[in-house]
């Protein structure tokens, strides 16, 4: 009787410890995408508050055309199912279009005395901070299910439900070097 109860518990704690991590690895793998979407939901914030920033800036700076045509472009959002790396990329654009527009800034600084500019920095500088924040949230969600999938016993339950490693979220090449400062 015994030795019927230690065979039955010999195989009845490795299955639920498979089941158990294996409903782990799909829990965070959910997590994950909640995350992504996340970036996608602050991405598309980032837009609607980019395309209203060049509406009101447009009647001051037309000389700056470009930019604003590709805003104009990129004024039907962000494009549905991206990969991270399409993401990344129409981020950088976003970010070559702010940019312009920081220029046009310069160019006309009667603009920053009004009210309505002003509120759209701010709400830009409010839409940097979630889209960072999304940034954060998806990468230590990565880390987590990665930290899993590479450690021992439950990368031997991720090799067996083909589980793989998620890719980070990384910066884009321009905003890895050091920014220069001139007064």
């Amino acid at each position: 009787m015994w030795i019927f109860a230690i065979i039955a518990a010999v195989i009845i704690v490795p299955v639920l410890w498979y089941i158990g991590t294996m409903n782990r690895f799909r829990q965070l793998e959910v997590k994950v995408e909640e995350a992504e979407s996340g970036i996608d939901v602050a991405l598309t914030k980032r837009f609607d508050v980019l395309t209203k920033l060049v509406g009101s800036v447009k009647g001051y700076a037309k000389h700056e055309a470009e930019t604003f045509e590709n805003v104009v472009k990129w004024r039907q959002g962000l494009p549905k199912n991206l990969s991270l790396q399409e993401k990344q990329e129409f981020m950088g654009k976003m970010d070559a279009v702010q940019s312009g527009i920081n220029v046009a800034v310069e160019a006309y600084p009667d603009l920053k005395a009004e009210k309505l500019f002003s509120n759209l920095q701010s709400s830009i500088a409010d839409v940097e901070e979630h889209l960072q924040a999304a940034r954060r949230i998806y990468n230590s969600n990565v880390s987590t299910i990665n930290s899993m999938i590479v450690t021992f016993p439950s990368s031997v339950v991720a090799g067996m439900i083909n589980m793989s490693k998620k890719e980070f979220f990384e910066a884009e090449t321009a905003k890895r070097t050091d920014v220069e400062m001139n007064f």
